[in-house]
């Protein structure tokens, strides 16, 4: 199966790419909480093992993507549904029918600097990603194959080759 790449948002009080890079075993977590259905069918049936991520931080005074991650677990039932203790807990799920999904991240490396929706607006590649266009509040998107290379590029030589 072909790569993919994804763009992920988070904000960053709730959680961040630095307590993924410092709070995490391996620099490895779950994306869970997703309540979304499309971005749950995007973890569900599209998001596989070895896809990049761009993580962006969300709702803050200057939104940007900060990191990259990979995908080292694809898609599967998000277990904080069925916790009655957890802000994701929905009654309606069960492990006979889960309703929601989750993927497994790994921490690739920081970015140098952040890469803001001002400094995407102003690339001729990234200015199309989904991430700018009005109204879209997603937190799981596609990117496509030349936003992530464009990005790649950006900020060679601070990323390993082959992130």
């Amino acid at each position: 199966m072909k790569r993919r790449f994804w763009l992920m948002k988070s904000e960053p009080d709730c959680f961040s790419f630095d307590d993924l890079l410092n709070d995490h075993p391996d620099r490895v977590t779950s994306w869970d909480g997703v309540r979304n259905y499309q971005a749950r069918n995007l973890l569900r049936d599209e998001i596989q093992v070895g896809d990049g991520v761009l993580f962006y931080h969300s709702n803050i005074k200057q939104p940007a993507i900060v990191g990259i991650a990979s995908v080292v677990r694809a898609g599967y039932p998000d277990h904080t549904a069925l916790d009655p203790r957890s802000d994701h807990f929905d009654p309606r799920a069960s492990e006979e029918k889960p309703i929601w999904y989750m993927v497994d991240l790994q921490a690739v490396a920081p970015l140098p600097f952040p890469l803001t929706r001002e400094a995407l607006r102003q690339h001729p590649v990234l200015s199309g990603m989904d991430v700018l266009r009005r109204g879209n509040r997603l937190s799981v998107q596609p990117v496509t194959a030349q936003q992530w290379l464009s990005i790649q590029k950006l900020y060679k030589p601070e990323l390993k080759k082959g992130v």
